[in-house]
């Protein structure tokens, strides 16, 4: 199968400079990384992308970031043998967001199909229509798809669960920002938006969760066999 290429973020290109950095230096663990002022100098970026990248890094136990002490190694041997992140850790990586998108998410399912408006059941028809009509013109779907699962959050309302989720947002982006460098990945979900969908509209939690849990059961699997 020819792999689509990568488009990268500014964040990611910033952790590839910064695990380059390690790399050069002969940093091991316990070692303490220039200040985010330094870092910012040195690569010519600004602020928002560098802590991004350091919160990827720290996600996957690159880098340590201890408020009011600095940045250090926490792990020296993740990256000795290429620049970039392995396939392997990145799958690891999204199978532990996966782990903690299931909880938040499916209590956001749940709190939806108890709680949804008229008006939010119209606008996650609206959205549906859009990802159905992109999906039968060969468009990419994953911006819609995204939008859909905002509305998941929108109609629980509770707002300290979309703190939470919020806090940690940029790394769920990931399942829709083309893992691996492929943006069809997660296709296979597609019919289970209306099926999970369905049990929110109708009020019906155990069968919307149970919808959302099989989607959440073919990412899974698909990451796995990747």
């Amino acid at each position: 199968m020819i792999r689509t290429i990568k488009k990268q973020q500014m964040h990611e290109l910033v952790s590839e400079e910064i695990i380059r950095y390690i790399a050069d230096k002969e940093l091991v663990e316990g070692d303490k990384l220039p200040s985010v002022d330094e870092l910012v100098r040195m690569f010519g970026v600004g602020r928002s992308s560098l802590r991004e990248a350091l919160r990827y890094l720290e996600a996957i136990e690159i880098v340590k970031v201890i408020n009011g002490k600095g940045i250090y190694v926490s792990d020296s041997g993740s990256y000795r043998y290429s620049v970039k992140v392995k396939i392997e850790d990145e799958k690891s990586f999204l199978l532990d967001i996966l782990d903690v998108r299931r909880a938040l998410e499916g209590k956001a399912v749940e709190l939806a199909a108890k709680r949804i408006s008229d008006g939010k059941i119209e606008e996650m028809k609206a959205c549906l229509a859009e990802y159905d009509e992109r999906k039968q013109k060969g468009l990419d779907t994953s911006v819609i798809d995204y939008e859909f699962h905002q509305h998941i959050y929108d109609a629980a309302a509770n707002p300290l669960l979309r703190s939470v989720y919020d806090s940690i947002a940029e790394l769920i982006k990931k399942f829709f920002s083309g893992p691996f460098g492929v943006k069809e990945l997660f296709d296979n979900t597609y019919p289970f938006h209306r099926t999970l969908f369905d049990g929110i509209e109708s009020h019906d939690w155990k069968y919307a969760l149970e919808e959302f849990n099989k989607m959440m059961d073919i990412i899974e699997e698909t990451i796995k066999e990747y």
